[in-house]
């Protein structure tokens, strides 16, 4: 039975609880983390850890997809980026950084992200992009918005994607405007290749979204200390429960269809290898990362991030926001494998989540999923 509380006369809302409200409880058996699987599985592609990185020009470029592929997670390109809209990418994104630095810096780089995000989508520039990283050998998946779904995912699938991604802030199972409405149930069945949908905040739309035929559900939408759409739109996800509501739409789900399994990915609040354990016990697959990837050498931000929001032309909902410094910077793979000089859960993230599934006595990430959680009032 959901908790309510009466917050006025005649007014009263569901209490909720953030990743930081809950923790893991350790059971009678614990294991050596040698002996835990990370592994998980989405559709017919088989994955080491359960990480994705989140589709922000900040972070996923082809060479940072390709090697975070290498280490066994997956990353995700922006098809609406600037990938798609500049040769000259890394040169745009140092400028952007640059300005960011200055004296008018978060007004500046928005205005400049704006900029950017105006110029036009080039259909050679995204098969290009897809190419690079198709032709590693990699698993190759793209992000389209609802919007943009119709006009871009021919000009992917025909490129050789083998996931595709619709993603918003808020996403629903029919997308509605002025224009033909997005369908999902029947986009998606004409594709020939697996989506992931989102991002959701509750057990209903999960729930409508498996129903359209999604291999995978997204929950939350990316919030971190770059994003603002809690401050634009007063919209906010309670990552604990909305994960949990999530898990319990895939269960029902399961049982609905007779056996067919949707993964849940959270995408939001997650700043350390705790917050990685603690979205997976409350019954996510997979996380999708963020800011904890601007650590990494690899990523084309130098250590700023920005959401993909944040380039809205009339609403933008994140910033341009430094991460790290350069001397901060490590290699993706020390950020994922370590070894950790830094206590903070920072770095070596993959081994934090073994050493926590170990301590509750779980050997693989499904079974994780059971385990104990508490929640601090």
């Amino acid at each position: 039975m959901h908790d309510h509380v009466e917050i006025g006369m005649g007014r009263s809302a569901r209490r909720t609880y953030g990743l930081a409200d809950v923790s893991v409880v350790p059971s009678r058996r614990t294991r050596s983390a040698k002996e835990v699987s990370t592994a998980w599985q989405l559709d017919a592609y088989r994955f080491g850890i359960p990480l994705l990185a989140h589709p922000s020009d900040a972070i996923t470029s082809p060479a940072f997809a390709i090697e975070l592929s290498r280490l066994g997670g997956l990353a995700v390109l922006n098809a609406e980026g600037l990938l798609g809209r500049h040769r000259d990418v890394d040169s745009k994104i140092g400028q952007l950084t640059e300005r960011a630095a200055g004296k008018d810096g978060p007004a500046e780089a928005i205005r400049m992200l704006q900029e950017l995000h105006a110029a036009p989508l080039q259909p050679e520039l995204l098969a290009a992009a897809v190419a690079e990283v198709r032709d590693a050998g990699v698993t190759t998946a793209v992000r389209v918005s609802p919007q943009k779904a119709r006009e871009l995912t021919p000009i992917l699938v025909q490129a050789g994607i083998d996931l595709l991604v619709i993603q918003g802030t808020i996403i629903s199972a029919e997308h509605v405007s002025s224009n033909e409405p997005l369908n999902l149930k029947s986009f998606i069945a004409e594709l020939d290749v697996p989506v992931v949908a989102g991002g959701v905040s509750d057990h209903r739309t999960a729930l409508h979204l498996m129903r359209t035929g999604a291999a995978g559900v997204i929950v939350g939408y990316g919030a971190s200390a770059a994003t603002t759409t809690h401050e634009v739109l007063g919209i906010g996800v309670p990552m604990a429960t909305a994960i949990a509501d999530a898990a319990a739409a895939r269960r029902e789900y399961l049982d609905e269809t007779g056996g067919r399994y949707v993964h849940v990915i959270a995408d939001g609040d997650i700043h350390c290898s705790g917050d990685i354990a603690k979205a997976i016990a409350c019954g996510a697959d997979a996380v999708m990362l963020g800011t904890m990837l601007t650590a990494a050498k690899e990523a084309p931000g130098r250590g700023w991030y920005w959401p993909a929001v944040a380039a809205h032309p009339s609403m933008p909902r994140g910033s341009v926001v430094q991460m790290s410094e350069p001397d901060e910077q490590v290699s993706l793979e020390k950020v994922l494998n370590g070894p950790s000089d830094d206590p903070s859960g920072y770095l070596n993230v993959v081994a934090g989540l073994r050493r926590s599934m170990a301590k509750a006595g779980y050997s693989d990430l499904k079974e994780f999923q059971k385990v104990g959680l508490t929640v601090r009032y």
